[in-house]
């Protein structure tokens, strides 16, 4: 073997021993993104995920219970799916904006129909639906979906959540057909 070739075989093993070693320290992230409406498989095995609707609200509840946000409230209607082997617990989800910035869901499900509500824990198999909220200026978001197989990987996925403006009437306000153009 030349001294050349020697180095060669060197270097690519010394290479090869720092990329191992910085895998085995260095916790990996796998970042997938989805479409709103489209299943979003994460980790091995696997939760699902799929965002159903979104909806955005100047107000919650009604008469003497309504709520404010600070900016608007979203609510997105999510799927989950568990089909890790195990039971599992999803936890509060976190938007992130287009500036990067991120924004965790409210623990306060009141006025919302059909809250997903804080303790969600899934069975092996099950499937639950359900809304979360968001205090959050008008923007488009990614929706941030955890691996929750416990497999050590930090990777989540990402659903798109665009910007989507709809009337936010009240239920008993009547419509007046001949004022919509």
């Amino acid at each position: 073997m030349t001294k050349l070739s020697y180095r060669c075989a060197l270097l690519a093993s010394a290479a090869l021993f720092a990329l191992l070693l910085s895998s085995c320290t260095t916790p990996q992230t796998k970042r997938k993104d989805f479409a709103m409406g489209e299943l979003a498989p994460v980790g091995s095995p696997i939760t699902t995920y799929s965002v159903i609707e979104t909806v955005w609200k100047t107000q919650l509840g009604e008469g003497f219970q309504v709520r404010t946000p600070e900016k608007r409230f979203l609510l997105i209607k999510v799927s989950v799916n568990n089909a890790t082997g195990k039971d599992i617990s999803v936890p509060l989800l976190t938007i992130e904006g287009p500036d990067g910035k991120t924004h965790r869901e409210l623990s306060n499900g009141e006025g919302v129909d059909n809250w997903f509500g804080v303790l969600r824990n899934l069975s092996n198999g099950q499937t639950q639906q359900g809304t979360i909220v968001f205090d959050v200026p008008l923007s488009s978001y990614k929706l941030r979906v955890p691996n929750l197989s416990g497999s050590g990987y930090e990777d989540y996925g990402l659903i798109q959540i665009p910007l989507q403006i709809n009337p936010d009437l009240p239920l008993e306000s009547p419509i007046d057909p001949d004022g919509i153009k």
